[in-house]
């Protein structure tokens, strides 16, 4: 198994590679949402039956399913819960953004990794970008995006606040559409994440609304 072959596997189940990191012997690979994991995911067995936590469950059939007898990780697990957003940051491809949230070289703002696979072996160092993107954005317009301001880079993310701005009307708009800072970032909106896709995160985020 390579990342290579990886990437060709998960498409089909709207996934793909977002990023790797290696210790000297193992690779750990974060394989997450892809642009097409919507259409796939709303066919699947797991989106129909209505039971709870269908995308964990669905990732953790196909991740498992194709992991060839290798470890695997999910966020879902825990407690303890591995520290998926260190591995994000030293596989080269995620940043922290001005916001506080994690962005990705090609999803932006719109990251959804489903899970990792620990592979008995190296590769070469992903060939993502040598500085965030973030830092070449000239307009920055998720830092002005959120309209009560829960989101910012010098202090943490304002649960409270979001969710009690979610649960007005005019929050409408974030939980059927998405984070609207999210949306705004120059990659996400390139990424194109179905409106859907982020009501259904929406609605798992806060669902008193």
């Amino acid at each position: 198994m390579n990342l290579g072959s990886l990437n060709t596997v998960y498409a089909a189940y709207g996934m793909f590679v977002m990023g790797h990191l290696s210790d000297g012997e193992d690779t750990l690979v974060l394989v997450g949402a892809d642009t097409g994991f919507w259409d796939v995911f709303t066919q699947s067995a797991e989106f129909k039956d209505g039971m709870k936590n269908p995308i964990d469950r669905y990732s953790k059939r196909v991740i498992g399913g194709m992991a060839d007898g290798a470890v695997t990780h999910f966020p879902s697990d825990g407690p303890p819960y591995d520290p998926f957003i260190t591995w994000a940051l030293k596989s080269g491809r995620f940043w922290q953004s001005p916001t506080g949230m994690m962005v990705h070289d090609t999803a932006g703002l719109m990251i959804s990794i489903r899970g990792a696979i620990r592979l008995p072996r190296t590769f070469a160092a992903s060939q993502a970008l040598e500085a965030s993107p973030c830092d070449s954005c000239e307009t920055r317009p998720c830092v002005t995006a959120c309209p009560v301001g829960a989101l910012n880079a010098v202090s943490f993310y304002d649960v409270p606040k979001c969710k009690a701005y979610l649960d007005t009307p005019a929050g409408g708009d974030c939980m059927s559409k998405g984070c609207l800072a999210r949306r705004l970032c120059p990659i996400s909106i390139q990424f194109d994440r179905p409106d859907a896709q982020s009501a259904f995160h929406m609605r798992a985020f806060n669902p008193s609304t």
